[in-house]
């Protein structure tokens, strides 16, 4: 099967950055985003024939990069679940010096409290305030419709308004 390399270079270039970004904001680990980014390409390259437009395609790996990372949530979730029954029962007093300090972070607590908003509302909420798409885009991308966008943000800044005050910052 014939591919146009050229187009698979244009369409990294231009979804790259943005993919990385958002996968990024909903797993908060560099290193995952970037498999998980290259996980959605790999992904692509083969459909790439059938999705040349470069929005279309963007659109098409932020599905494909959100269903990995949902993924890869839900596998960690299950660890850490699993990590704290086996030492629920040690002292904690690493973990509490190590809260103090976080706590002492605006921008690590509100990155946290991004990464506790359930999966279904933080997506959307990064991809409007940190990646600047329009709800239209957003309702494109996820294959939601646009009002459901607009309700799952609406919940999202909520509840993150929620946990900020809780934790002291609002």
């Amino acid at each position: 099967m014939y591919h146009d390399d050229g187009l698979f270079d244009r369409v990294y270039r231009h979804a790259f950055p943005v993919l990385y970004r958002v996968v990024y904001r909903i797993t908060g680990d560099g290193h995952v985003a970037e498999e998980i980014c290259q996980e959605a390409f790999i992904r692509y390259y083969p459909r790439m024939h059938t999705i040349q437009d470069t929005d279309e395609a963007t659109y098409w790996l932020i599905r494909v990069a959100r269903n990995l990372a949902y993924n890869h949530e839900r596998r960690r979730t299950r660890e850490r679940r699993a990590l704290t029954s086996l030492f629920k029962e040690q002292p904690k007093t690493e973990e509490s010096e190590e809260s103090r300090l976080l706590k002492e972070e605006d921008s690590r607590m509100v990155r946290d409290a991004i990464m506790a908003l359930p999966y279904n509302l933080r997506v959307p909420l990064v991809l409007r305030e940190y990646e600047g798409f329009a709800y239209r885009e957003i309702a494109k991308a996820l294959g939601i419709s646009e009002a459901n966008v607009k309700i799952r943000i609406f919940r999202a800044r909520r509840r993150l308004a929620e946990l900020l005050e809780d934790r002291g910052m609002v």
